[in-house]
């Protein structure tokens, strides 16, 4: 990742990119920049706060330097649904990475993945064994879940901002797809604002 001096520094969501785009959970951290507006750090500050979670879930021992079983804190069912929804994230992203490099997947302006054909015909040969065996009905079970858990993340950094209300979740779709759209890579579709798709160059 490159970085700049902190003036001009830019947004690679490397944590939005786990949750929208796919990354590992070891890179869940987003970068700040200044010129970001004012709701755009709320968002990401919360979205942020829930990478760290997630990480410190991954992280914690189930045992004591002793030997003895620990529990771990008690969390709330939604603080449990985003962890195990940012925990998905990361199991599809080298499968949503491949869907979008074959074309047959999309980021959206809503900050979801959309699907498209399943055309395997220009599969870069290093994709070709995993378009082969890739099924509709695998791809469309996999999209749904990418898509169900980015709306749990979105509801969660939205939820936990007191700034935030639900009359706000528009602009946090909007942040989100914005920021997965800055992290595709050339050759991927996403959807502009005015709902025109194009490739990113």
């Amino acid at each position: 990742m490159k970085r700049h001096s902190a003036p001009r520094t830019c947004v690679l969501a490397a944590a939005l990119c786990s949750a929208l785009v796919g990354c590992t959970l070891a890179e869940v951290k987003v970068n700040v920049a200044s010129e970001r507006t004012s709701l755009e750090n709320q968002i990401l500050g919360s979205y942020n706060a829930l990478s760290d979670e997630t990480l410190l879930v991954a992280s914690v021992r189930g045992v004591d330097p002793l030997g003895r079983i620990q529990t771990p804190p008690p969390k709330s069912g939604e603080q449990q649904d985003a962890i195990a929804a940012m925990q998905l994230l990361s199991f599809h992203a080298d499968d949503v990475d491949a869907f979008k490099r074959l074309g047959w997947a999309g980021e959206d302006n809503q900050g979801l993945l959309k699907p498209f054909p399943l055309t395997r015909g220009n599969a870069p040969d290093d994709l070709k064994e995993f378009a082969a065996r890739y099924g509709q009905k695998e791809f469309d079970n996999v999209v749904a879940e990418v898509n169900a858990a980015r709306e749990v993340v979105m509801r969660r950094a939205m939820e936990t901002n007191a700034r935030l209300t639900r009359a706000d979740m528009p602009k946090v779709r909007a942040v989100f797809a914005k920021l997965a759209a800055d992290a595709s890579q050339p050759g991927d579709k996403f959807q502009n604002p005015d709902g025109a798709w194009t490739v990113k160059r």
